[in-house]
């Protein structure tokens, strides 16, 4: 339902609210400098595709979980909301990494019931060395992580080597 001005017409400053998004890498890429989650984000790939080309979209927070267990986890995303967050991406490297990440439902159930952010799981798309990698292996099955990454596997083999 769009938001209107006392006159029932469209109010134009709610209705363009841009999409305001705070990303959690793994710790074990907290030297990451996030190209390919911005590159992803700029060609709505991977994690991003959820939102529309024309989409207003900022990124108003960029940190590490802190290290296992993810004790940034818990204070991270208070920052992201001081700066207008609305929505939490937890990187692409929690389920990708070796091994996958094993805090990663509960980082996803603490975030949203904590401090009521939507969290999707991942960013940029899957990097097909990774996946080839992943699918020879039996732990990523083993912790369920395809489940948490359908929008991650629907790039064509070429986009997800173009991010190898």
């Amino acid at each position: 339902m769009r938001a209107t001005s006392w006159k029932g017409k469209p109010n134009m400053e709610q209705q363009a609210r841009p999409t305001l998004i705070g990303i959690i890498i793994c710790a074990r890429y907290r030297a990451c400098g996030g190209g390919k989650c911005f590159r992803a984000l700029r060609e709505r790939s991977g994690g991003f595709s959820r939102y529309a080309a024309d989409e207003a979209i900022e990124i108003v927070g960029y940190s590490s979980c802190g290290g296992c267990p993810g004790g940034n986890v818990e204070y991270v995303p208070a920052e992201f909301l001081m700066n207008g967050c609305n929505v939490v991406h937890l990187a692409t490297g929690l389920v990708v990494g070796y091994p996958p990440c094993p805090h990663i439902r509960q980082f996803k159930e603490f975030i949203e019931e904590r401090y009521g952010l939507p969290v999707v799981i991942g960013t940029h798309p899957i990097p097909l060395k990774y996946m080839e990698t992943h699918n020879r292996l039996p732990f990523w099955e083993q912790a369920a992580m395809r489940e948490l990454v359908d929008p991650l596997m629907t790039e064509r083999c070429d986009i997800m080597e173009s991010y190898n």
